[in-house]
């Protein structure tokens, strides 16, 4: 899947959770991502954000954020 689709699909996720606050919105996203993406979407994702890749809702970002610290860890 595109990263512009991925994006896409993120940011309608984003809108979703916003109601919540960028307090607990991110948390929320990120687990959205985790039950419902597929592995290879979440990598492509990260990657995207990683190499510069743009147009993400800043809750989004902040969702990706935290599923690219459990990549580290993991």
């Amino acid at each position: 899947m595109s990263p512009e689709k991925l994006t896409v699909m993120a940011n309608q996720i984003a809108r979703f959770f916003a109601h919540l606050g960028p307090e607990r919105a991110p948390a929320e996203i990120a687990d959205h991502l985790r039950k419902f993406w597929d592995p290879r979407m979440r990598r492509a994702i990260i990657a995207h954000v990683t190499a510069g890749g743009g147009g993400l809702d800043p809750l989004a970002a902040a969702a990706v954020a935290l599923l690219a610290e459990d990549a580290t860890v993991s």
